[in-house]
């Protein structure tokens, strides 16, 4: 690995962090995470790395062009990996604009401050540095129960203002290789899991809601189908896809474990009915409850990784089973970093969201 650091944005959110402390403490890299810090960046999930001479922490936006023209001047980075993003489908319903001006303009930016950084590179820098762009399967749109999974030659389709924002940047970044030479490389993901993921995701919310005795609340018939992925599953694939990708390409990290949005929710009643049974020894799965469903809920995502396999040497090591059993393991040994993290402001959305079920 490099000593020159590797920039991450949105390196307090939930996988920036999981790939930030993968890093630092399996890869041995030097890292720099510039993040916003808004209500799902979480300074305390990088508290391993307190005192790290090779880690820095920086606060900011990366739709600041002169912070970020600071940070390339300061510390020279090998490689950028770009996590930081508005990313949650519901949000994006609500209030749209943030995931315009974080995900397009931000993306942009950061876009913009990279080519003028490469230009300033020796022969050597400029030959090994790199432009990691990580994106979502949504920006594919929705699949029928009986279609193939998506690959990287999917055409765009996106239905949500979250997944449509992540489209236009995954095309500015193909642009910007197009056009400018930028050694750019996308990775489009299906659904993460894990730990230190903000409680407003399936798992973690459901998990949170379980343990307070609150209904948990599924969406229409429970019948959507998502591709989970292990986060360090996830953070392995990334870092593989940065030391052996092909520039300008795209590398689509899935899973492979297609599960329904209630056998999830079951699934994880399950493991807290072993782990942490009910007072009065019903089982978990008593409480959930079905809500009405979002808009625009695409029925299916599944993601081919195929090319990971075949090209990088890649798969998941985890099943759903296995990661599912680590997640729930991790929540329930890291409960005060639950309790840190729902704020206010949190309550607040989910009073919004989901009513009287919240």
């Amino acid at each position: 690995m490099s000593r020159r650091p590797w920039l991450v944005t949105g390196g307090a959110g939930f996988i920036g962090s999981n790939f930030t402390l993968y890093a630092r403490q399996v890869l041995g890299q030097p890292v720099v995470v510039l993040d916003k810090l808004t209500y799902a960046g979480n300074l305390s999930s990088l508290d391993p790395l307190r005192g790290d001479p090779d880690f820095t922490f920086v606060q900011g936006d990366i739709g600041d062009a002169a912070l970020l023209a600071d940070l390339f001047r300061t510390h020279r980075p090998a490689a950028i990996v770009h996590f930081a993003a508005e990313s949650h489908v519901d949000r994006s319903l609500l209030g749209p604009r943030d995931f315009i001006d974080t995900n397009i303009v931000g993306t942009f930016t950061l876009l913009e401050a990279a080519r003028q950084y490469q230009q300033t590179l020796p022969p050597e820098g400029h030959a090994v540095f790199r432009f990691l762009h990580v994106s979502t399967d949504e920006v594919y749109g929705s699949l029928t129960p009986e279609a193939a999974a998506f690959h990287e030659r999917t055409p765009y389709a996106p239905n949500s203002p979250y997944s449509a924002s992540k489209a236009a940047s995954d095309h500015l970044v193909r642009a910007w290789h197009h056009s400018y030479g930028l050694p750019v490389l996308t990775t489009n993901c299906s659904n993460n899991y894990g730990p230190l993921q903000f409680p407003e995701k399936l798992i973690p919310l459901m998990l949170c809601k379980a343990l307070a005795g609150e209904a948990l609340p599924v969406y229409g018939d429970g019948l959507n189908v998502r591709d989970w992925l292990y986060v360090l599953d996830h953070c392995k694939g990334i870092a593989r896809v940065l030391s052996q990708g092909q520039l300008g390409e795209t590398y689509c990290i899935g899973g492979c474990n297609e599960q329904t949005n209630l056998s999830v929710v079951e699934t994880l009643c399950q493991l807290l009915d072993e782990r942490r049974p009910r007072a009065d020894g019903l089982s978990y799965r008593q409480q959930i409850q079905f809500v009405a469903d979002r808009p625009g809920h695409d029925r299916r995502y599944a993601i081919d990784a195929s090319r990971m396999r075949d090209e990088l040497g890649w798969q998941p090591e985890e099943t759903f089973k296995t990661g599912l059993a680590k997640t729930v393991d991790w929540y329930l040994a890291n409960e005060a970093w639950l309790q840190r993290v729902q704020s206010g402001a949190y309550r607040q959305w989910l009073q919004t969201q989901y009513g009287d079920q919240a």
